[in-house]
């Protein structure tokens, strides 16, 4: 899994090292030699986990999507970004998280009040009101 590129789509094998990877950037991190350039890029899609080859001198449109399964390969990278936020589920999901701010608490219902005793514990039943 790629630290710096969270979409991506295929690994990239290195013509230097015949190793795969996800960006230049985890080769760069990784390995001790700078990646070597070629025109003749092999790719390994993660949907399918085939591996295929693309001519880079010839490249079309087309040829964005893998032979083996069309997953399209070329989007746009996300990167990952620092941000404050509250952790927690996606909230369409799970909103326990979620404060409804349109019900408001009634100030006047609390366990301190003497007006309503019904949430009481410790009020006989003859003294709750409406009773006789």
């Amino acid at each position: 899994m790629c630290k710096h590129i969270l979409n991506a789509q295929v690994a990239i094998r290195a013509p230097c090292c015949k190793k795969f990877f996800d960006c230049p950037q985890c080769h760069e991190e990784s390995q001790d030699h700078p990646l070597r350039r070629t025109m003749e890029m092999a790719f390994m899609c993660k949907k399918c986990k085939k591996a295929f080859r693309k001519d880079m001198t010839t490249y079309e449109e087309s040829d964005e999507y893998c032979p083996h399964c069309d997953n399209h390969y070329v989007i746009e990278a996300k990167e990952p970004q620092a941000m404050i936020g509250v952790e927690g589920e996606d909230a369409r999901i799970d909103s326990r998280m979620i404060k409804d701010d349109r019900v408001k608490d009634d100030p006047t219902r609390s366990l301190f009040t003497t007006k309503d005793v019904s949430d009481k514990i410790d009020t006989p039943l003859w003294q709750l009101p409406g009773r006789s």
